[in-house]
């Protein structure tokens, strides 16, 4: 088996990451206070509430801005 290095190596990353994820899990803070919730803009309050969705044409601006910019650096 010629790939066994590389499945060895995928093997132990990925039951690192669930062993330091978990950890993180177990000892992290499960009491989040209200400064850490709040949302901070610049040290402003909010001028709006920060739960509105944004438009589909931002999105659709901002796809059609990197495809451009992808097919360009490919030029």
């Amino acid at each position: 088996m010629e790939f066994k290095g590389i499945l060895i190596l995928l093997i132990v990353s990925g039951t690192l990451s669930i062993i330091i994820l978990g950890a993180s899990y177990l000892l992290g803070n499960k009491q989040p206070d209200m400064e850490k919730v709040s949302v901070y803009e610049c040290g402003f309050d909010p001028f709006d509430n920060p739960g509105n969705p944004f438009s589909v044409r931002f999105f659709l601006i901002g796809i059609l801005f990197l495809i451009f910019d992808l097919e360009i650096s490919f030029l």
